[in-house]
C-alpha cells in the first residue's frame, strides 16, 4: 500500500513525512481468540497526539513507536477482514469508526488494524467524515463529561472551540447541562451555535479570575486547553463541594509536568486544590462511540470540521494542526467513500 511514513521527527513531524509505495499491509494477529479487524480507511482526523508523541524523541520511537512508522489514531472505514474473535460485532463490508492507541501502523494509510473493542459500526446516515471526528476527541470528551454530570448541572469547558472542546460542550448539552465555555471572540458564534449558554472571551477577560469571582456554581470543570496553570486553583472557588476538575490538554514542558505532579500529590492544607482532580486518559468503549453516533444522526450533536485535506496533503494538515487555532477537527480523505 502507499502509506505516509517517517523515520525521524527532527524539525517537526510534518517536515519528515514521505509517501512510500510498497509498505506492507498490516496483518491481523494469528493468536487464537484475537479480536481484530483489518479496515480499509476512508477518512481520518488529526489529533495533537499524532505529532506530539512522535516528537517526544528517539526513546519513545524506539520503545513505543518503532520506525519507519505511520501516524494517525482516528479512522472511519470498511472492514475487509476480521479474526474469529470478532464474531458478529463487525462484519466484512461494514463501515466502522473509532480510534487506536499510538502504534507503528497508524491510520494515515489505506489499511489499518484495530482491536474490535476500539471501533463501532456506523449507523445509516452517518457520513465517514463525521464518524472519523468521534475517535480520540469524541471519546475524550464523552468520558470527561458523561460519567460526572446529570441534567441541570452547570459545566465549564475551557477551550470550547477546539477538537475536544466543541464535542465536550455539545455532549454536556445533550445530557441536559447548562454550559459555559471559554473561547476567542472569533469563535464565539461557533460555540453559541453548538449550544453554549454563556461564553468567556479569553482575549478580553482573565478566565481564572472570572471563575474566582463567580462563586461555587459548577459541577464540572473540563480544561481542554491546559495552558493556564492557575486555572485549577481558581476552580476551587467555582466548583460545588462535590465538583471535579478534569484536565485534558497540557503544554509539553517541564513546568507543566511539575504542575501535574503537584495536583496529584499536594494536599489542600499544603496549598493543593480542594476538589477532585483527574488527568484524562481514554479507554476503549464501543458503547460510547455508539451513543455519540446516535446523537450525530439525531442532530443532538454535530461534527465540527475546520478543513478537509487530500491524502497527499497530510504534511500541510499537520502544520495547520500545530498552529493551535483550529475550530474542531481536520479531516484527511485517505480513501474513497462509496457512492
Amino acid at each position: 500500500m502507499r502509506a505516509w511514513q517517517y523515520t525521524s521527527t527532527a524539525g517537526g513531524l510534518e517536515k519528515n513525512l514521505f509517501l512510500k509505495d510498497d509498505v506492507p499491509v498490516p496483518t491481523l494477529s494469528p493468536r487464537r481468540g484475537a479480536s481484530e479487524v483489518l479496515i480499509e480507511v476512508v477518512s481520518a482526523t488529526l489529533n495533537p497526539a499524532d505529532y506530539k508523541v512522535p516528537e517526544m524523541g528517539a526513546l519513545v520511537r524506539a520503545t513505543m513507536i518503532p520506525t519507519p512508522a505511520t501516524p494517525g489514531l482516528d479512522f472511519c472505514g470498511r472492514v475487509v477482514r476480521a479474526t474469529a474473535g470478532v464474531g458478529d460485532r463487525a462484519r466484512v463490508g461494514e463501515l466502522v469508526f473509532g480510534r487506536i492507541d499510538p502504534t507503528q501502523h497508524g491510520t494515515m494509510a489505506p489499511y489499518v488494524v484495530a482491536p474490535a473493542q476500539a471501533c463501532a459500526v456506523a449507523p445509516a446516515g452517518l457520513a465517514p467524515d463525521a464518524a472519523a471526528t468521534l475517535g480520540v476527541a469524541g471519546m475524550t470528551a464523552y468520558q470527561a463529561v458523561a460519567p460526572h454530570v446529570k441534567a441541570g448541572d452547570r459545566v465549564f469547558v475551557n477551550g470550547g472551540a477546539g477538537g475536544v472542546g466543541t464535542l465536550a460542550l455539545q455532549i454536556a448539552k445533550a445530557l441536559g447541562c447548562h454550559v459555559t465555555a471559554s473561547c476567542s471572540a472569533a469563535k464565539a458564534d461557533l460555540c453559541r451555535r453548538l449550544g453554549a449558554d454563556e461564553l468567556i472571551d479569553y482575549g478580553a477577560a482573565d478566565v481564572a479570575q472570572v471563575l474566582r469571582d463567580g462563586g461555587p456554581t459548577f459541577a464540572l470543570v473540563v480544561d481542554s486547553a491546559g495552558a493556564d496553570p492557575r486555572l485549577y486553583k481558581a476552580a476551587d472557588a467555582a466548583l460545588l463541594p462535590a465538583g471535579r476538575y478534569i484536565q485534558i490538554g497540557v503544554v509539553p514542558s517541564f513546568a507543566s509536568a511539575m504542575n501535574l505532579v503537584s495536583r496529584f500529590l499536594r494536599p489542600a492544607f499544603l496549598g493543593g486544590g480542594k476538589h477532585k482532580f483527574a488527568f484524562m486518559t481514554v479507554h476503549h468503549a464501543p458503547e460510547h462511540l455508539e451513543q455519540m453516533a446516535r446523537w450525530l444522526v439525531d442532530g443532538k450533536i454535530q461534527p465540527v470540521v475546520e478543513e478537509t485535506f487530500a491524502y497527499e496533503d497530510l504534511p500541510k494538515a499537520i502544520a495547520k494542526s500545530k498552529t493551535g487555532r483550529c475550530a474542531g477537527k481536520l479531516v484527511i480523505h485517505v480513501g474513497e467513500a462509496e457512492a
